[in-house]
């Protein structure tokens, strides 16, 4: 059975950092792309950013380009997000999720929750001002 657990949000103040990982068990990350995706109360579910392990590309929403990145340990099946400098804008639960069945390609873009599956449970992400 696949299965992501996210872990490492937490409430940090604006300008603060968190590191947030998403563990995978039952299929290993070496074919798939992950992505990173938020909610925020009253919001529809965004893509924040994705890692191919297809091809190591990379994306990034203009959002959070130059602040968060993205990076995977496949010893540890285990994607990370880290986030700096980190706005009460950012607020929001994290989820990561895969791309099971390749539709959104070999190379990062733009998640859109649609083509990914197998969400974990979220971690809360909390910035005040």
């Amino acid at each position: 059975e696949v299965q992501l657990v996210e872990s490492g949000g937490g409430l940090v103040q604006a300008g603060g950092s968190l590191r947030l990982s998403c563990a995978a068990s039952g299929f290993t990350f070496d074919d798939y792309i992950i992505g990173w995706f938020r909610q925020a109360p009253g919001k529809e579910r965004e893509g924040v950013s994705s890692i191919s392990e297809i091809d190591s590309s990379t994306f990034y929403v203009d959002d959070v380009k130059g602040r968060f990145t993205i990076s995977s340990d496949n010893a540890k099946n285990t994607v990370y997000l880290e986030m700096n400098s980190l706005k009460p804008e950012d607020t929001a639960v994290y989820y990561c999720a895969i791309d099971q069945y390749g539709l959104t390609g070999k190379t990062s873009s733009c998640p859109v929750a649609v083509y990914f599956g197998s969400w974990g449970q979220g971690t809360q992400v909390t910035v005040s001002s």
